[in-house]
């Protein structure tokens, strides 16, 4: 196993430790019906135009798809928000290769239904180097088939646990992204994607790289 899969693992022991019995039950079954939907058949893949975006950055920032594809290649995560310590994971992983990233040429951009203050929050925590966006109201997670919306009963739990969705997402707190991660080369057109509806599961940052340098002459 890579060093990001064991860390999830590692994660997943320590939830069904500390989240009573009863709440990952409810967890768990809205996994499973999330799974059932086929929805992450249904996200934007390989071969496909990435859909245009343009999202206010951490910093206040305009950013737009079409401007970062004129530097070269994207690669552009979607994940659910700082509350998550499983896209906390995973952007620290990406962090510790952002420099094997901007080494082939690309630039990684990460995008959360958050607002722009909890987005900076994250970033300065985690030390990031690469732009966080906002996508409020997840109109961009939409457009690549990644949005759903939260059960009432998983609403409930994720209330109890005290993630206050409603602030953080700007009055939409039951819409969140699946976990997903793509490379788009400089036409547009994505070239690799990871989409899954498990949020435990996250792209590896190796997967992402050998992907990076498939693009050959399109970087």
């Amino acid at each position: 196993m890579t060093d990001l899969t064991t860390e999830l693992r590692a994660l997943d022991e320590t939830r069904d430790r500390h989240i009573p019995a009863e709440m990952r039950r409810v967890m768990d079954r809205a996994a499973r019906e999330l799974a059932d939907s086929g929805q992450a058949g249904r996200a934007r893949t390989v071969g496909e135009p990435a859909p245009r975006f343009t999202l206010p950055s951490a910093t206040g920032a305009v950013v737009t798809l079409d401007d970062l594809l004129a530097e070269g290649p994207v690669v552009l995560t979607f994940y659910r928000g700082a509350w998550c310590p499983y896209c906390n994971l995973a952007l620290r992983a990406l962090q510790r290769h952002h420099t094997d990233i901007t080494a082939r040429g690309a630039r990684l951009v990460a995008v959360s239904p958050q607002i722009p203050d909890e987005s900076l929050t994250l970033t300065e925590k985690h030390g990031l180097a690469f732009e966080v966006l906002s996508d409020l109201g997840s109109d961009t997670a939409e457009r690549y088939g990644l949005a759903f919306d939260l059960s009432d009963d998983l609403a409930a739990v994720y209330d109890k646990l005290g993630f206050d969705l409603q602030r953080v997402n700007d009055g939409h707190p039951r819409t969140l992204p699946l976990p997903a991660t793509y490379v788009i080369d400089r036409n547009g057109v994505i070239r690799w994607a990871f989409v899954d509806t498990d949020y435990t599961a996250r792209a590896e940052p190796a997967d992402v790289i050998a992907a990076l340098e498939s693009l050959g002459g399109t970087r």
